[in-house]
């Protein structure tokens, strides 16, 4: 049976409201998360991932608020990342309404942090996030952290085996050369990773148009495409979307 391709807005939340930028710089605020994600979840969206981009210690209050009211406007599956390093700050955002949890930076630093929050909530709630860019010196897509600022040693195929092997159930996955340009997905980096690991993918980076999302399922097998820019402006509004997604036999729910 094949599992339906699912459609997953992206929502950066900054100071409690959502924002959007451009390779991860020139942030500009573009509404109310709540508002939002009652919007999309009209519309058709199957989850909605929360980043909280001002993770710090004392702004951690602002995005469990966040979760915790749109989680009681919506029924969709809420997936929160963002600055989380401890299986604590994990158990919180679930309590506050969160389904699933993404680690990215914090998983690099500390991999037993995967290991610990899939054992103590489940793979199905732990997934691993990956900020990839393609080093053409080093001829292979390497892993960055901080909001995909810093560089690391990790090759992104090697980083997602890791994840799997630690328990993660899922993976997201943002080009950053790709990321809010509009130009299409980085289907050579999903094919990488579909071919290395046994995990659901989602993809993120690059939608511009109905047309980008239809060339993701067609050609490589991830399982979900997430976006921001595109939803959020009404440049690929979801019905449109999931429509055009099965005149090209591509399964989605409708």
């Amino acid at each position: 049976m094949t599992l339906a391709k699912r459609i997953i807005p992206a929502l950066d939340i900054k100071d409690g409201q959502v924002v959007k930028g451009i390779s991860f710089e020139n942030v500009q605020a573009v509404g109310d998360p709540v508002a939002l994600a009652k919007q999309y979840e009209a519309d058709g969206a199957d989850e909605l991932v929360f980043l909280d981009i001002t993770a710090t210690n004392e702004r951690r209050k602002t995005i469990m608020d966040v979760v915790q009211a749109v989680s009681q406007a919506v029924f969709i599956p809420l997936t929160v990342g963002g600055g989380i390093r401890t299986t604590d700050e994990m158990a919180q955002l679930i309590a506050a309404g969160a389904d699933k949890i993404f680690v990215n930076s914090a998983a690099v630093k500390n991999p037993d942090l995967v290991t610990e929050g899939a054992k103590i909530f489940g793979s199905q709630a732990i997934v691993g996030a990956i900020d990839a860019k393609w080093d053409p010196k080093a001829q292979f897509y390497r892993v960055y952290v901080s909001g995909g600022q810093v560089p690391t040693d990790w090759n992104a195929v090697a980083w997602a085996q890791e994840l799997q092997k630690r328990g993660a159930g899922e993976l997201l996955v943002t080009s950053i050369d790709a990321d809010g340009n509009q130009d299409g997905y980085d289907q050579r980096l999903y094919q990488e990773l579909a071919a290395a690991v046994d995990l659901p993918l989602i993809a993120s980076g690059g939608a511009g148009q109905v047309q980008d999302f239809v060339d993701l399922f067609e050609k490589t097998p991830v399982d979900a495409a997430l976006a921001a820019s595109v939803f959020h402006y009404g440049t690929v509004p979801i019905p449109k979307l999931k429509q055009a997604l099965s005149q090209a036999d591509v399964e989605v729910r409708q």
